[in-house]
């Protein structure tokens, strides 16, 4: 890391992923205006993530890193960064997606999925600029804020060590678990009609129809088509991923992502950890959500539209 960014102009960035990867990422930094206070490889998150004062953006890089190394340090991630109030610009891969959902999916949390350099600027100029005035040094942190960043180091440790044990446990204890998309687990819906699943896929259907006709990306509605898979799968019984749901979407993954953030602060979805892998997360939808389909096919009925 050279002097410029250590002491240059800039909101500081603390960025974690591959060695390999770090002077892209700190070309990327600089590009956005901000400067790489430090760099921590993935096998080092559990020592230095607490280190950077104040208030960094973090970038992280998953590509090219262990699955299970990546598990433990976004355990640690997430603590650390919801406590201190960090934003984070996460650039991932595809297969990713799922493990980052379950770990960091959040208001705070950007995520970029297979993201362009241009992607990734723009997205840390962003958190940048919506973090702007944070990020002290260790010279101008307030009396005692070393000190609760010490005893915050050492809870985290603790929690992620008892997550760990909990793992292993659960993996020992269970029994088969919750599968993805179109396993049952039997939850009846209240005041559904019988037919409505059909009903939903039948107009999931009649949207994907139209790209056949007139191309793609012309009738982009993420969050609706989103919400409609889900729906769907709640009357079936089903569970969704949130590489699944990226793919119900019909648009990149990144987009998707963002819908997803989107709609979990309005409100309409939220996030069900997998109680049988904690490296996955499932979407379904809150009851609004729910009251709201109900009442817009009940309404689609009454004008006669299906």
């Amino acid at each position: 890391m050279d002097e410029q960014d250590l002491y240059g102009g800039g909101f500081p960035v603390v960025v974690i992923g591959a060695a390999a990867l770090a002077m892209a990422a700190g070309d990327a930094v600089r590009q956005a205006g901000g400067r790489v206070l430090r760099a921590i490889d993935w096998a080092a998150v559990a020592e230095q993530i607490g280190q950077p004062a104040g208030r960094p953006v973090l970038m992280i890089d998953t590509h090219g890193a262990d699955a299970g190394a990546m598990e433990i340090a976004l355990a640690r991630i997430d603590a650390v960064a919801t406590a201190l109030d960090w934003p984070i610009v996460v650039s991932m891969a595809a297969a990713d997606i799922d493990l980052i959902a379950a770990m960091l999916l959040g208001p705070r949390v950007a995520m970029l999925c297979d993201a362009s350099q241009l992607e990734l600027v723009a997205a840390l100029a962003v958190a940048g600029a919506s973090n702007g005035g944070a990020g002290m040094l260790h010279g101008h942190l307030r009396e005692g804020e070393s000190e609760r960043l010490r005893r915050l180091n050492a809870e985290v440790a603790r929690i992620a060590e008892a997550l760990a044990r909990l793992s292993v446990d659960e993996e020992g204890e269970r029994r088969g678990g919750v599968g993805d998309r179109h396993q049952s687990f039997h939850a009846a819906p209240a005041r559904a009609q019988a037919g409505d699943a059909e009903l939903v896929r039948r107009m999931i259907r009649a949207r994907r129809l139209r790209d056949g006709f007139f191309g793609g990306g012309l009738f982009e509605e993420p969050g609706w088509d989103m919400l409609l898979d889900l729906y769907a799968a709640h009357l079936e019984g089903s569970r969704v991923s949130v590489s699944s749901l990226c793919i119900a979407a019909a648009v990149a993954p990144t987009t998707a992502l963002r819908w997803i953030g989107k709609m979990s602060e309005a409100g309409l979805f939220a996030r069900q950890p997998d109680p049988a892998d904690r490296r996955r997360a499932f979407m379904v939808l809150t009851e609004p959500a729910l009251e709201g389909m109900r009442g817009y096919l009940a309404a689609l009925r009454r004008l006669g539209a299906f």
